[in-house]
């Protein structure tokens, strides 16, 4: 646009020019035709510059049309690219959004069971409840139907979590679930060491008094083992109360009270069930030493017949050489028999003790002697 507006006003310039040539041309003597001349040639290399600006716009114009194509395509391709790689960003930008969804939605379920949780363990019966279903199934998990009672009410009138059926001795064990969070939480909050102290101590007692109630209850002598145990369904409350309170743990052994957690009374109910095998094989001794003996009887009389078949064995096999040697007997009678009727000069008298039979008796005793030796 700038170089249109200067060729139009070199133009407009020419035209004032020219006009003012052609009006000092009328008024000028006629002894000014150099001036003229000079005007006229200033006129021309004008016009010619004028062409060369024309050309280098028109030049100038087309560099620039090709360098606007040239950025306009660059910029195209540029966009193009960039919104390529905008549109796969935003693809994995809603992926995962559909992931952080759906970990949302898991974070909110959590929350929830954790809710339901604490709902749970803030209130005492609750908590009884989930102790007594914990180890209802690890106990159903361990040993069969036959060797546990849930619920089983003994001879003082005292109803037991869960009676373990094991045979004297050691009798009957009870397992009775205590869940003492209250102090546990209590003692894991504190901010300094003179309330830890005071809660170490209202943690203890209240185990304490757990175990004195299990022992009073569920020790019944002639019923009962001499023990019981204490089901914590926590390992942590029972990690705790190994690491800081051993007098505890201590006081509980002296009182025939063991404290168990999820992992130790898994371990205890599999020496249990050893114990049962071991007890079911002693009941069933007797039967097995008595199909032991009647093994025995079945073996001894099986060996008998098997000497007897291989007294069989060797009476057929004597039969069997007596018969082979009648046979070759018979054989060689036949060959010497052979041989004599091949023989045509063989004289007669030389034919009958050959042709004699052998069981019969003959007139000759060196020939009967000899149809001896043959037969035997």
């Amino acid at each position: 646009m700038d170089f249109t507006l200067i060729i139009v006003t070199l133009v407009a310039f020419l035209a004032v020019g020219l006009a003012l040539w052609a009006a000092f041309a009328r008024r000028a003597p006629s002894g000014s035709d150099e001036l003229v001349q000079q005007m006229a040639l200033t006129q021309a290399e004008l016009a010619g510059r004028l062409q060369v600006m024309h050309e280098g716009q028109m030049q100038l114009s087309r560099s620039m049309e090709e360098r606007l194509e040239a950025v306009t395509k660059r910029l195209g391709d540029g966009l193009t690219e960039h919104s390529k790689s905008t549109g796969d960003v935003i693809k994995q930008v809603h992926e995962r959004l559909a992931v952080i969804d759906s970990a949302q939605k898991n974070l909110t379920d959590l929350s929830d069971q954790v809710v339901g949780l604490q709902n749970i363990l803030s209130n005492k019966q609750a908590r009884g409840a989930f102790g007594e279903i914990q180890l209802n199934d690890l106990v159903s998990d361990v040993l069969p139907p036959s060797a546990d009672a849930f619920q089983a009410t003994l001879s003082n009138g005292k109803r037991a979590d869960c009676l373990l059926k094991l045979p004297n001795p050691p009798g009957s064990i009870v397992i009775d679930a205590k869940f003492p969070l209250e102090s546990y939480l209590a003692l894991r909050d504190c901010k300094d060491d003179e309330a830890r102290k005071v809660a170490l101590r209202a943690f203890g007692a209240d185990v304490m008094n757990h175990v004195r109630a299990i022992a009073e209850k569920y020790i019944v002598p002639g019923e009962t083992a001499e023990s019981a145990l204490m089901f914590l369904p926590s390992e942590a409350v029972y990690a705790e109360l190994h690491a800081t309170l051993p007098d505890v743990i201590e006081k509980s052994y002296r009182a025939r009270v063991w404290i168990v957690s999820p992992t130790t009374l898994m371990a205890t109910l599999n020496t249990v069930r050893a114990v049962l095998k071991d007890a079911r094989m002693r009941e069933q001794a007797g039967v097995i030493q008595t199909e032991v003996l009647k093994l025995l009887e079945d073996v001894l009389r099986l060996d008998k017949r098997v000497t007897n078949l291989q007294t069989h064995f060797n009476h057929a096999q004597r039969d069997i050489g007596e018969i082979q040697t009648s046979a070759g007997k018979i054989t060689r009678r036949a060959e010497r028999i052979e041989d004599i009727q091949l023989n045509d000069e063989t004289p007669v008298d030389d034919l009958a003790p050959a042709t004699a039979d052998p069981a019969l008796p003959s007139r000759d005793p060196a020939a009967r002697e000899q149809a001896n030796l043959d037969l035997d």
